[in-house]
């Protein structure tokens, strides 16, 4: 049995669709470890200004 040339576009476009969907959730997880990276750097520096001033 043949595929008919709806079936192969259906088929292509979910597995494009799918294909995104990998790809946003990459680049989401890619920026979280990035932002938690900046919040604990902002975090420590926080932290180093404000026993600096306890010393002072």
């Amino acid at each position: 049995m043949t595929e008919s040339h709806v079936e192969i576009t259906v088929r292509a476009r979910i597995a494009a669709a799918r294909l995104k969907r990998s790809k946003r959730r990459q680049q989401r997880a890619e920026l979280d470890e990035n932002r938690q990276h900046g919040l604990e750097a902002r975090h420590t520096a926080k932290m180093r200004r404000w026993a600096e001033e306890d010393d002072e």
